[in-house]
């Protein structure tokens, strides 16, 4: 069985985070919709790396990739999941977001995350979690927007 654990990024993750964004699980599509500008992605990612919101995924006591989860008012926001090629596609981020997904079921609320309309493989792993598409956005709706819909109250059963 595969051991999962997660830790609190510190600012020492800075340079292994962008390493993964980069070559491991972004750069791709990154490149494949804007083309890839180091400095432009470098610039981009000291703004968003916020060490104490991010995680790093361990998976058998090993760096997998990383984790960044918003608890917002109007629900979970799933804000990034990336993993070294090494560990995609075994199964670990589906858990992951299974476990999003119960805890926004057991809070009543729901879970929305933005996937880039080329990333096809993470959109049909949304999709089999049972996440639709809300709507597309960004500069030429490069984005989609997906989420699933808080449960809502059903009849009262009364019998």
């Amino acid at each position: 069985m595969t051991a999962i654990g997660l830790r609190t990024a510190t600012s020492a993750d800075r340079e292994y985070c962008f390493q993964l964004h980069k070559a491991a699980a972004m750069g791709a599509y990154i490149t494949a919709i804007w083309g890839w500008d180091e400095e432009v992605q470098r610039d981009f990612h000291a703004c968003v790396f916020t060490p104490d919101r991010w995680q790093i995924i361990g998976v058998d006591g090993t760096e997998a990739g990383l984790l960044h989860v918003e608890h917002r008012p109007t629900g979970i926001y799933l804000a990034r999941i990336e993993f070294h090629p090494d560990h995609q596609g075994g199964g670990i981020g589906g858990q992951l977001i299974r476990g999003l997904l119960h805890q926004a079921r057991r809070q009543g609320r729901g879970l929305t995350l933005d996937v880039l309309v080329v990333n096809q493989r993470a959109q049909a792993l949304y999709r089999r979690l049972g996440l639709h598409e809300v709507t597309r956005h960004g500069e030429n709706n490069i984005k989609i927007r997906m989420s699933t819909k808080p449960p809502q109250p059903g009849p009262i059963d009364r019998s």
